[in-house]
């Protein structure tokens, strides 16, 4: 008999709306997640008092933990304090690295987590993967993904703006992802899963036609959603694939060569770009680059400070960083005068559009 259907893990309750945070005890409880608040909610240094002040009225049995840093250490001394008592569920509130932080301690203990983002910086915020720093260098950690995911508009609008502008490169940066999985298939035969792979592009092409901004709460929407929609792809396949191709390639180079250059969604945003040219894809690159153009975000190398021979060299070191993964960038096999070439052209072309 054939197999007529697939489970796939995937987050019991979504939410995107203001005020998320103040009625956290009632969303957890109609969630069915946790009655009486017995949680331990996760905050970053940054916003840790106001949230906590938020917070109590709803969920007063809760514990709260500060974690700093977004590192592998952070990770698993949190885990270590989570041992205290029982908890329903690990509540992360606040931008990616207390998230990613709260999402591996919880994994460590088959603790439910419920993720509650104030930002919309990348998709990690419902993706089963937590990006964590171990001896300086960024590695990626498979977790459980979130049994919940709550976005707060209140605090995303509250926000710093380029943070959150990020997240529109992270999403956008998907359609590259899923061109260098069709190219894969066509080069190699790997199998593209279609259901990961839509939940990938709808998201992506409903932010890179949506015409509003940040300052517009319909956008804000669409762009939380296709965040959330982007991690629940890579939960369906089971990896990365369909969020990640030889635009995080770069991001990954750039980060491991010139650390501190730009954001996660910055760099990924560029580098689709640049892969979206190399791939003479005179549409979508027109496409991409009129919306990063819009949304304030990098295009250039010269736009994150990096100059010609830096750029070379992380496109020359991008493969490196996932030696399984075939991509537009492995396709070509460029050497550094070819990628120089390609850099001077793509550069003209950006200026023209």
């Amino acid at each position: 008999m054939p197999l007529l259907a697939r489970t796939v893990q995937a987050p019991l309750h979504i939410e995107v709306r203001r005020g998320a945070v103040a009625n956290l005890g009632t969303i957890l409880a109609d969630g069915r997640i946790s009655a009486g608040g017995d949680v331990a909610v996760v905050v970053g240094p940054g916003l840790g008092e106001q949230i906590a002040d938020l917070i109590r009225p709803s969920l007063g049995s809760a514990d709260v933990y500060t974690a700093a840093g977004g590192t592998l250490d952070a990770a698993i001394e949190l885990a270590d304090k989570l041992r205290s008592r029982h908890y329903d569920a690990v509540v992360g509130i606040g931008g990616g690295a207390t998230v990613d932080t709260a999402k591996y301690a919880a994994t460590r203990w088959a603790i439910p987590m419920v993720s509650v983002a104030t930002s919309l910086a990348n998709d990690g915020i419902a993706s089963p993967v937590a990006s964590l720093v171990n001896d300086g260098i960024k590695g990626s950690y498979g977790v459980h993904i979130p049994i919940a995911v709550v976005v707060d508009l209140d605090f995303v609008e509250s926000g710093p703006d380029r943070v959150n502008r990020g997240g529109i490169g992270d999403v956008i940066s998907n359609i590259s992802a899923l061109a260098d999985w069709e190219l894969a298939r066509q080069v190699r035969n790997e199998p593209v899963d279609g259901l990961a792979a839509s939940l990938a592009r709808m998201g992506a092409e409903a932010v890179l036609n949506h015409p509003g901004d940040m300052n517009d709460d319909g956008f804000l929407t669409v762009l939380a959603e296709a965040l959330i929609s982007s991690g629940l792809a890579m939960a369906v396949c089971g990896s990365s694939r369909p969020s990640s191709g030889g635009c995080h390639e770069i991001m990954h180079a750039t980060d491991a060569l010139y650390p501190g250059t730009a954001s996660h969604g910055e760099l990924a945003g560029l580098g689709a770009l640049f892969c979206t040219f190399l791939r003479d894809d005179r549409r979508r690159f027109a496409e991409m680059s009129a919306c990063l153009r819009r949304h304030q975000l990098p295009r250039t190398p010269a736009d994150v400070n990096l100059d010609e021979e830096q750029f070379v060299r992380v496109v020359e070191f991008a493969p490196r960083t996932r030696p399984d993964r075939y991509t537009i960038l492995e396709h070509l096999e460029m050497t550094p005068t070819v990628i120089a070439e390609k850099l001077a052209e793509y550069d003209t072309a950006v200026a023209a559009g």
